[in-house]
């Protein structure tokens, strides 16, 4: 059987195998920060591009390499460009790609560090900057009607899951000249293919489901080969944001499960969104999956499972939010997500804690959200445990 033929599961553990001449099942790992040459002049014919050698790790590793190739294989990316952190990945995409004096539209729903990106960093550099309320397509239209160089959204967003037409936005971006980045972190790989929907770059912060067992950091960009090689890979080469050759072979391993463990979460996550919709103490459930979220029919459209994400309000603002954490005896506090293990941070006082209280209003990110993310753990364990802090947000003064 062709290895074109593959499915996901097979191409997870088999694609870019990249073995020496030793013949290891397992990745090799290249723990090297440099390479030797066998003379001068092969040592000068790789600083010119003439000859393919590896130079240096934060240029290019075997082991970096190899996780770059799987992802781009299981993205239908053109190549990628792993870097050491998920910021790192959406960073160096943006300065890598806008100049002084030109335009950057992003959705109004993203995640605090990237929400500081556009709103603080990109305006030091004299770039134009504006958001966008997400499914105000009139708004985008408005916005994309000016030439624009990059356009950044999440879909789900993060943390009150709001689901963006990809494929809408995207033909606006393009028609105002502007790459359309989505993060995909919250529907992972496996859950939503952005480039099929006519977005231009994907990010991932590799941290979240590519490792999703709490382990190691890492990011990365995909997109076509020119972009990346002409465009981003001379400035990560260049400013150093390089993903280590140990961090890559974690995430490879990752990856062989990546499959299996994202859909058992989205399992998990809907039997649990489900079980917070009864509780006494929970005022609203937003997820992907449910027929109640807002955007549930374009989320069945574009994404294959409702994933591993819950966002949820309970009673009595902050004081319920924190008792409901503090009375959880089994999913963590914790602002990480897309682990095996379960775990739930306070937006307003974590992640998002340096967006205005205005702003957060505006987003839906009341006192009482807690973002939920569901893990491996038994469902009717995981229901044991909201339904107890849920009892205690609703006891909350």
């Amino acid at each position: 059987m062709s290895s074109e033929n593959w499915r996901t599961a097979t191409r997870l553990l088999h694609d870019a195998p990249n073995r020496t001449e030793f013949g290891e099942t397992s990745e090799a790992l290249f723990l090297t920060s440099g390479f030797v040459y066998d003379s001068a002049e092969q040592a000068a014919a790789t600083f010119t591009g003439d000859v393919e050698h590896f130079q240096y790790s934060r240029f290019g590793n075997p082991t970096v390499d190899t996780l770059q190739e799987r992802l781009a294989l299981l993205e239908g990316a053109e190549a990628c460009i792993a870097t050491s952190t998920g910021m790192g990945a959406v960073s160096s995409a943006l300065l890598a790609h806008v100049k002084t004096g030109e335009r950057v539209v992003a959705s109004r729903a993203i995640f605090g560090s990237c929400y500081w990106i556009v709103t603080v960093l990109l305006p030091r550099y004299g770039i134009e900057t504006e958001l966008v309320d997400g499914d105000d397509y009139e708004a985008w239209e408005k916005a994309l009607s000016r030439p624009t160089a990059a356009v950044l959204i999440e879909s789900p967003s993060n943390p009150m899951l709001d689901v963006l037409d990809i494929q809408r936005i995207a033909d606006l971006a393009h028609k105002a000249g502007a790459l359309l980045m989505v993060d995909n972190v919250f529907a992972s790989p496996i859950g939503q293919s952005p480039l099929k929907l006519g977005a231009d770059v994907v990010l991932y912060s590799c941290t979240k489901h590519i490792d999703g067992q709490g382990r190691v950091l890492g990011g990365a960009v995909l997109g076509n080969d020119k972009w990346i090689k002409e465009t981003l890979q001379p400035f990560t080469r260049n400013t150093g944001n390089a993903l280590s050759p140990f961090n890559a072979w974690v995430l490879l391993k990752g990856l062989e499960t990546l499959k299996l463990r994202t859909e058992a979460m989205a399992r998990n996550a809907a039997a649990v969104a489900d079980a917070l919709a009864t509780l006494p103490g929970v005022v609203n459930v937003r997820y992907p999956g449910r027929a109640d979220h807002p955007q549930h029919a374009l989320a069945q459209k574009q994404m294959n499972n409702g994933g591993s994400l819950v966002a949820f309000e309970v009673e009595n603002g902050k004081a319920g939010a924190f008792a409901c954490l503090n009375a959880f005896g089994l999913i963590a506090i914790s602002n990480n997500l897309g682990d095996a293990r379960s775990l739930a941070t306070h937006p307003a006082t974590t992640t998002h804690m340096r967006v205005s209280e205005e702003e957060r209003a505006r987003l839906g990110i009341t006192d009482g959200v807690i973002r939920l993310s569901v893990g491996l753990e038994d469902a009717a364990d995981l229901i044991a445990d909201v339904t107890a802090g849920a009892a205690a947000a609703h006891a909350a003064k």
